[in-house]
């Protein structure tokens, strides 16, 4: 039995999500998710016509993990150690 993605002719658009909706779910104020975004802590996936930012799924998890990390890191430590990991080479281990 095939799945309804594989029966799909046209995929489904990817959800995005704008900072008020993004807000919503987090439990955070537009202005930290703002904050964050301008830091760096976070990324916006693309852009609205009318400037908007627009988050994907993946922001969930890092606001989390960002909530997380401040109750021992500063902000400026937690940018320091996402830097870190970004720029880190991928290694596999088998």
């Amino acid at each position: 039995m095939t799945s309804l993605t594989e029966r799909l002719q046209i995929a489904p658009p990817i959800k995005r999500y704008r900072i008020g909706e993004v807000s919503h779910f987090s439990g955070l104020s537009r202005q930290t998710v703002h904050n964050y975004t301008i830091m760096g802590l976070i990324t916006e996936q693309e852009w609205t016509e009318g400037g908007h930012r627009l988050y994907d799924e993946s922001v969930f998890e890092a606001l989390a993990r960002i909530e997380q990390l401040k109750r021992t890191m500063s902000l400026r430590e937690i940018r320091e150690l996402l830097d870190r990991e970004q720029s880190a080479p991928n290694v596999n281990v088998s």
